[in-house]
């Protein structure tokens, strides 16, 4: 096993396979040169990445479901230290074929994505940590594994709950920038004119830019980051408002509420579904 990852599998089924990966990050910079054997789904939960495939490059986060097609070259970096996390999910070719829409699809064989993400929305996000809970603590049977991962795919591609990132080559790159500025330190409260600076654009155009690339504004985008970050953390913390404090959130009840409103429960009664699946 390569030293820099921890890999744990959480499922093995004939349809599914879902992993659990841990990269320390150790390469800031490009990294070896690798090629996924098959078609797979990638769901980041702590952390950022980079991957780079020829020029193109996109980056990974707790917002995003990644594709790695099969036979394709790929290279990750990490710009930002701390490493990442993220659910690694393969399904059997003709199932992922037949709960994927057609359009995201390249024409022949084997099964490829034409492009590198889509955006998920706060119900994918619930889906993939209940999966990392329950399936890490032995509680869901395979059968009900299988069931969440599926529809953590349908989730994932489904049109009505997606948003493919548009706009030119350029934009792309300054909001990849963007990102990597706001997660870099969750906690911290930035400023617009801050967030500009840093990638060297007036905050018009980054605001104009960020929606335009994303589809939400950037202050959404940075919350639903803290609260991704929540939902990876909730089962180490015993006292909930520190763990509130600590992702930037002004008191516990600031942290509960927008935790509520996002996922359709609060923290403590997330916590408690999770543990008793």
């Amino acid at each position: 096993m390569h030293p820099d990852f921890e890999v744990r599998t959480l499922l093995t089924t004939p349809l599914i396979e879902l992993r659990d990966v841990v990269c320390a990050g150790n390469c800031r910079h490009k990294g070896a040169v690798e090629r996924a054997s098959r078609t797979h789904l990638v769901f980041p939960y702590r952390g950022t990445y980079v991957r780079h495939v020829g020029a193109d490059e996109a980056v990974a986060d707790a917002s995003q479901v990644l594709f790695f097609n099969a036979g394709e070259d790929y290279q990750v970096s990490h710009p930002n230290p701390g490493g990442d996390a993220s659910l690694s999910m393969s399904v059997d070719e003709a199932l992922l074929r037949e709960i994927t829409p057609a359009a995201l699809l390249r024409a022949g064989e084997p099964l490829r994505f034409g492009q590198p993400r889509l955006r998920i929305d706060p119900r994918a996000q619930v889906l993939v940590a209940l999966l990392r809970h329950s399936l890490r603590e032995g509680i869901a049977e395979p059968l009900e594994g299988e069931g969440l991962a599926l529809t953590l795919a349908h989730r994932a591609l489904a049109p009505r709950t997606t948003h493919a990132a548009g706009s030119s080559q350029g934009r792309q790159r300054l909001v990849d920038r963007a990102k990597l500025v706001l997660a870099r330190d969750l906690a911290r409260r930035w400023t617009l004119a801050e967030v500009a600076a840093e990638v060297g654009v007036s905050a018009v155009y980054l605001t104009q830019s960020f929606r335009q690339v994303e589809g939400v504004p950037l202050y959404h985008y940075q919350l639903r980051l803290r609260l991704a970050r929540a939902l990876d953390l909730l089962r180490d913390y015993e006292d909930l408002s520190a763990l509130g404090v600590d992702l930037g959130f002004s008191s516990h009840s600031h942290f509960s509420a927008a935790f509520q409103k996002m996922y359709g429960r609060t923290p403590s009664e997330f916590r408690q579904a999770a543990l008793q699946r």
